[in-house]
């Protein structure tokens, strides 16, 4: 099979779908694996280091596109994104599709085979994608909220003094 892994293109996310480590797993596995040009630049990986690990790594996320029978992103794809995906070609990913219904449109309209990561279940009903998702999520709110109430308890009058006025 051949993978496709282009460049994150959404605001502010620096994640990418594959890293050195799992394209080194894919290619051992006799897969190509083509990865657009700085992909992993967010997460510290240079192109060398992918090529290292027996990807190709290509100019545009056009060129990954139309070389991959599977896509492998983070985030939804975003609607450039979609005008490149293909019927029999297979997208894996985070979709979040239920506030999205122009997403949902023109992925039908693209003819993949869409697989949403959090849809993902183990043989006992969890989701093995999503769990470690959710662990990094809980433990950033502890920081999030350790910072906002330190910040707080300096304020005068304290910044959650607004929740007594709005009861």
């Amino acid at each position: 099979m051949k993978v496709g892994v282009p460049k994150e293109i959404k605001d502010h996310e620096y994640r990418v779908g594959l890293t050195p480590g799992a394209v080194r797993e894919y290619s051992v596995a006799g897969h190509a694996v083509f990865v657009q040009q700085g992909a992993g630049a967010g997460i510290g990986a240079s192109d060398n280091a992918y090529r290292d690990a027996g990807a190709a790594v290509a100019d545009t996320a056009e060129e990954v596109f139309a070389a991959a029978d599977m896509i492998v992103k983070v985030k939804e794809p975003q609607p450039g994104e979609w005008a490149q995906l293909r019927e029999g070609q297979i997208l894996f990913t985070y979709l979040h599709l239920a506030p999205d219904p122009e997403q949902a449109r023109g992925l039908l309209a693209s003819g993949c085979t869409a697989v949403a990561y959090e849809t993902v279940t183990d043989d006992q009903g969890g989701l093995p994608l999503l769990a470690p998702m959710s662990e990094v999520a809980g433990a950033a709110m502890q920081a999030d909220g350790a910072c906002f109430l330190a910040a707080c308890r300096a304020c005068s009058p304290p910044a959650w003094s607004f929740l007594a006025a709005a009861s």
